[in-house]
């Protein structure tokens, strides 16, 4: 039983569709779907009491046990309509934490998905000990309810801090391997997209890899990191992140951060596209507010239109005549295009690479170190004049070096070098 929060046009229906198929990915059987223009939002159910009234009725008649809300409900929404109906309610922050305390496979993702649900449930103690509390102070009101109440929030929130201690100790062994990658100097490449575009079967297709891709939503949580092998430009690492989805929520944004990390961290992001499906601009338009949100929205973009095998559409690139390629169209399950994308990805990389000869003299061994630990030396050999280095990194590890005094690197950092 689904009940979305609707709006009287098409983008409205679009939602919809895409609400009752979160539903089907939780488990749920969608048995009707009752809309409600919802002016001004009811204190009390969120709707208004005529429409509860009228979803009261078709919950009896349909012997559904749950209703599904499309719009975040407040402790006491969520409380009075499960109280109304009769039934368990679930909102759309419930219904997407379900659904990633199912997928969630790593350590790491099962306790941000616990936590977030911990910090969700918070809000909601309440429901369970209505039958105990006492609110009102006086002889004979001071009943049990608010001793357990005041237990169980005191239990949820040590929950909570060990949960916090535990993921500060996996993100900073997560913290750890990505300062490595980035220390090895390797071109660093991630996958972004609205859940379901096909990010995961392109992985494998790119990688050779075999992660787990299924057509349902968020099927891949965990962030997943391989290399793309036999690139001209030399082995490029690419990570696969967490879809997006509308109306994500924060807390399930900031638990994720590790995984979308990959996409802060990455030097260029192949955004995916379902080219099939006729919401792609808003996606694209999702997808771009969320990366704006984590610190993102400034790293280079290459486009990526998967599925166009649905479309009889053939693969091809778009140029770009200062970015070079800026859009390719491929079917990453039949592995039409991946060739194309492989040399969009390697000519986009080469532009933000610099690859060059460094003279450093005998007295720059500080800039030298600097160098050395980021992994950006390919070769070197040292003589009485000093260092002679050769410099392969990405120019975006190079820049914040400028200020270490060295005018040759300055020039090296210059386009036309």
């Amino acid at each position: 039983m689904v009940l979305p929060h609707a709006r009287a046009d098409l983008e409205a229906e679009a939602d919809a569709r895409e609400f009752e198929e979160l539903a089907r990915s939780a488990g749920a059987e969608v048995l009707e779907r009752v809309s409600a223009r919802v002016e001004r939002p009811s204190p009390r159910f969120y709707i208004g009491s005529g429409k509860a009234d009228e979803l009261r009725h078709l919950v009896q008649v349909l012997e559904a046990n749950l209703v599904l809300v499309d719009h975040a409900l407040s402790p006491v929404q969520e409380r009075n309509l499960e109280a109304h109906l009769g039934v368990r309610v679930v909102d759309r922050t419930g219904l997407i934490l379900d659904i990633f305390a199912q997928r969630a496979r790593s350590h790491e993702g099962k306790l941000e998905v616990e936590l977030a649900q911990l910090k969700h449930l918070a809000t909601r103690l309440v429901r369970g000990w209505t039958h105990l509390e006492r609110q009102r102070g006086g002889i004979g009101m001071r009943g049990p309810g608010e001793t357990q109440l005041e237990t169980d929030r005191r239990l949820l929130a040590e929950r909570v801090r060990q949960l916090q201690k535990r993921l500060e100790r996996v993100r900073t062994q997560r913290g750890q391997q990505r300062r490595a990658r980035l220390a090895a100097g390797m071109p660093r490449v991630a996958l972004v997209g609205y859940t379901n575009a096909g990010k995961s079967t392109l992985f494998n297709a790119l990688t050779r890899s075999t992660v787990y891709a299924a057509d349902q939503l968020f099927a891949t949580l965990d962030p997943t990191v391989r290399r793309i092998p036999d690139l001209p430009c030399g082995p490029v690492v690419v990570a696969d992140t967490v879809g997006f989805v509308r109306k994500l929520p924060h807390d399930l944004v900031a638990a994720f951060r590790a995984t979308l990390a990959e996409a802060r961290d990455a030097d260029l992001l192949l955004h995916v596209t379902d080219a099939a499906d006729p919401e792609r601009e808003r996606h694209i338009d999702v997808v771009n507010a969320v990366l704006d949100e984590i610190g993102a929205g400034q790293v280079p973009q290459l486009s990526v239109f998967n599925k166009i095998d649905l479309l009889d559409k053939p693969p091809s690139m778009e140029h770009d005549r200062l970015d070079g390629p800026r859009r390719v169209w491929l079917a990453a399950a039949t592995g039409a295009g991946i060739e194309l994308l492989r040399d969009a990805i390697v000519a986009r990389l080469s532009r933000d690479r610099v690859h060059g000869t460094l003279h450093l003299d005998a007295g720059s061994g500080r800039l030298h170190a600097r160098l050395k630990v980021l992994g950006a030396i390919a070769a070197e050999h040292f003589d009485e004049r000093g260092w002679h280095l050769l410099i392969d990194a990405p120019r975006s590890m190079l820049e914040p070096l400028r200020g270490e005094g060295a005018e040759v690197l300055a020039r090296l950092l210059e386009p036309s070098a």
